[in-house]
C-alpha cells in the first residue's frame, strides 16, 4: 500500500510555543518519554493486527509500521546512551487516555476510530519533531528531522486504512470530530510535561 500525499494534515491546532520552549530546555525528559512513545506506537500497530486478523492488508501494512517504530525506539535508546540520559519510570500523561475516551466501542465504528486516533497521534508527532529539529543538541535535532518524515508517512498510512474501510462521508466527519478533542489535549494547560502534553502550566 502506498500513502501518497492524498491527505491534508488533520491537526486542528498548532503546538503552543510555550511547549516548544520548554521541550528545548527539558530535552532529557523529552527523550525518556519519546522512547516510551515509540514502544507504544509499535504496540498499537500490533494490537490492531490482533484485533482484526481477517484484514490482511491492514496486518501487512501495520507489521511494517511496527518494525519501523521499534527501530525508532532503538535509535532513541542509542541516543540516550550517547548523551548519558538515564531511563526513568514515568507515569502516563493525559493525552492517549484522553484521545481514547471518545472512541466508540461497537464495530465497525471502533475500528474506524482506532485508525483515525492513530493518524492524529502520528500527525502530532510529526509536527513536534519538525518544531524541535532546530534548537536541540545536534544528534537529537538530526534524528528528529528524519523522524518527522517517518511520522508523516505513518499518519497518511492510518488515513489510507481508514479511507479503505469506509466512504469519505463516514470517515472525514469523524476525523474532524476527533481532531477537536486531540487539539484540546495538545494545547490546553497541562500539569505534566510529556512528548504529547499540552501547554505548560
Amino acid at each position: 500500500m502506498t500513502a501518497a500525499a492524498r491527505f491534508d494534515n488533520p491537526l486542528r491546532a498548532a503546538t503552543p510555543d510555550s511547549w516548544v520552549s520548554l521541550a528545548r530546555v527539558r530535552w532529557r525528559e523529552l527523550l525518556v518519554d519519546h522512547a516510551n512513545c515509540e514502544k507504544k506506537a509499535a504496540s498499537t500497530a500490533l494490537s490492531l493486527m490482533f484485533a482484526y486478523p481477517e484484514d490482511l492488508q491492514l496486518a501487512r501494512a501495520l507489521s511494517r509500521l511496527a518494525r519501523e517504530e521499534l527501530r525508532h525506539f532503538e535509535q532513541v535508546d542509542r541516543l540516550m546512551r550517547s548523551l548519558a540520559v538515564p531511563v526513568t519510570r514515568q507515569k502516563p500523561g493525559r493525552y492517549a487516555a484522553g484521545l481514547r475516551r471518545p472512541l466508540r466501542a461497537h464495530e465497525p465504528a471502533r475500528k474506524l476510530d482506532l485508525l483515525l486516533a492513530g493518524a492524529l497521534i502520528e500527525a502530532r508527532s510529526a509536527e513536534r519533531f519538525r518544531l524541535l529539529s532546530d534548537g536541540l543538541p545536534t544528534p537529537m535535532g538530526e534524528l528528529y528531522a528524519s523522524l518527522e518524515r517517518s511520522e508523516a508517512r505513518h499518519f497518511e498510512l492510518y488515513l489510507e486504512l481508514a479511507a479503505r474501510a469506509c466512504a469519505p462521508a463516514q470517515w472525514q466527519p469523524r476525523l474532524a470530530e476527533l481532531a477537536v478533542t486531540e487539539a484540546e489535549l495538545a494545547t490546553s494547560p497541562d500539569p505534566e510535561f510529556r512528548f504529547h502534553s499540552g501547554a505548560p502550566i
